[in-house]
């Protein structure tokens, strides 16, 4: 149900209106306070508030619950608890009848601060500008003092300017000779040329689009994308899903650099929150509104192509050594996480391989070395085959597809199911040696296997979160949601690493 305003005759709401902001009718403090000046504050602001909405079905009960729109103060929001003499301390802007307790003297006294600061201001600024003339002109005492002394020198001055300019243009009386106003057009051509620096380095070293718009080099430090076009098909691709209101501070293209850059270099949300002058709060709630928009306008690009698109584009290195019908490669990786207080979720997510409390996902990457599927996290004690059972990638198979995978991943019967083939290097099993036809069987799979490192490396280069410890907090999965932080986070990691060039060369 939307947010409508309570006052009489007004018919905004919150879902319609949502450049407008809604203020709650203010409460009565009450701490501790001896002097109890806060509680008094507050409620004769409330009772101000109250008789100024003029509702008679309005009750303590409903007012807990009601909001006043921003088109019933001046400035279009309430003024703080303390600004008592602030003409907005109460809505007084149409408010549908005439029975107003408007602050007057309050009004009055406000405008007279008003008036009394502006012409302070004006009286600073003529300081200062009687400053800057006296430091600009102060070489020129020893002139100016000539110049008093020789009235014949000031006078030949004098007709030599007035020869300068016709009778018929016109001219202004001043005390300054050509060659001070010369030197102050001078000084000030120089002030202009150093702000006009200043302007743009001040768009060089700020997170706007037109800092990022050439200088590629940054596009790929802070955000892992290849060139700025990319950038911008993204943002354009996610920015009308997020919502947005003028009481933002950030806009969305630079909510959206920040958490790039949280992705990319895994930077803390309180470096973030000093680097664009929010509260970490603010960015925390950024990140988790983004991430999951992210994770459902860029789940397109971790796709599972059909058997033609592999053929037309297999590379060689897997022509030779297993034709056209390698499907996937598979391997797994594994988050380092922090360790959970509970002893059965910190022996679930302990890797004996890590040596570390992990989650583990199963990443499958085309010949092509592009990310088809990927998992979501399982505890780090999962084994590889297990979990390649379990989590839906052997339904993408076809009959006659052709899996690779290292030795851990025993699941040729369940390939099998699916009239698919697996290869893996071969086993020993007993015998001091390997046979030779396994020995160059394995040094296929070795060969072509090797990319779905690269490209795990990859992934992880780029984006260095992955790299790091995360918190326990991004294995819980949320209230209504169905996939956990850490599987947004690695999903969005992965799709963002397919819109890079390729680790795997064609030929």
């Amino acid at each position: 149900m939307p947010t409508l305003c309570a006052v009489y005759g007004c018919a905004n709401n919150a879902k319609r209106d949502k450049q407008k902001g809604f203020f709650r009718i203010p409460k009565i403090v009450t701490n501790n306070d001896p002097d109890k000046r806060d509680e008094k504050l507050s409620r004769e602001r409330r009772e101000i508030w109250l008789r100024n909405i003029c509702r008679v079905d309005l009750t303590d009960e409903k007012a807990g619950y009601t909001r006043v729109c921003g088109d019933h103060f001046i400035s279009g929001k309430p003024a703080s608890l303390y600004d008592r003499q602030n003409q907005d301390w109460a809505p007084t802007q149409k408010m549908g009848h005439s029975n107003l307790k408007r602050l007057m003297k309050t009004t009055e006294r406000t405008e007279r601060l008003a008036c009394r600061e502006e012409k302070r201001i004006k009286i600073e600024r003529m300081e200062a500008g009687e400053g800057v003339h006296d430091m600009i002109h102060g070489s020129y005492k020893g002139i100016k003092k000539s110049n008093n002394n020789s009235d014949d020198e000031m006078n030949t001055a004098t007709l030599s300017e007035q020869q300068q300019y016709p009778d018929n243009e016109k001219a202004c009386q001043t005390e300054l000779s050509m060659c001070q106003i010369n030197d102050l057009e001078f000084c000030v051509r120089t002030m202009t040329s150093e702000l006009a620096d200043l302007k743009e380095k001040m768009v060089q070293v700020d997170f706007t689009e037109d800092s990022f718009q050439n200088n590629v080099d940054k596009i790929k430090f802070y955000t892992g994308l290849p060139n700025f076009l990319i950038l911008m098909k993204v943002f354009l691709l996610c920015s009308p899903h997020i919502f947005s209101c003028s009481l933002n501070k950030l806009s969305k293209f630079q909510e959206f650099i920040c958490v790039l850059i949280r992705l990319r270099l895994n930077i803390p949300f309180q470096d973030l929150a000093y680097r664009f002058d929010v509260s970490r709060s603010t960015v925390s709630r950024i990140f988790d509104k983004w991430i999951d928009v992210l994770n459902k306008r860029l789940g397109f690009l971790l796709n599972w192509p059909n058997r033609d698109e592999l053929r037309e584009a297999m590379p060689l290195a897997f022509q030779n050594s297993f034709g056209n019908r390698v499907a996937v490669v598979l391997d797994c990786f594994e988050i380092f996480v922090n360790r959970p207080s509970g002893l059965f979720p910190r022996a679930l997510t302990w890797s004996n391989y890590k040596h570390h409390n992990t989650v583990k996902l199963l990443i499958g990457i085309t010949p092509q070395g592009v990310v088809s599927f990927i998992s979501r996290a399982w505890v780090g004690r999962t084994s590889d085959k297990y979990l390649t059972e379990n989590c839906g990638i052997l339904r993408n198979l076809l009959p006659g597809d052709i899996v690779l995978a290292d030795r851990g991943f025993d699941i040729s019967d369940s390939v099998g199911v699916y009239q698919a083939t697996l290869k893996i290097p071969a086993f020993t099993k007993g015998q001091s040696q390997l046979k030779p036809w396994d020995v160059e069987e394995t040094r296929k799979i070795a060969n072509v296997r090797i990319h779905v490192e690269r490209v795990i490396g990859l992934v992880r280069r780029k984006y260095v979160i992955l790299q790091s410890t995360l918190p326990v907090e991004f294995l819980t999965v949320k209230k209504g949601e169905f996939l956990a932080p850490i599987d947004k986070i690695t999903r969005v990691c992965c799709a963002l690493t397919n819109l890079s060039p390729s680790v795997i060369p064609f030929n």
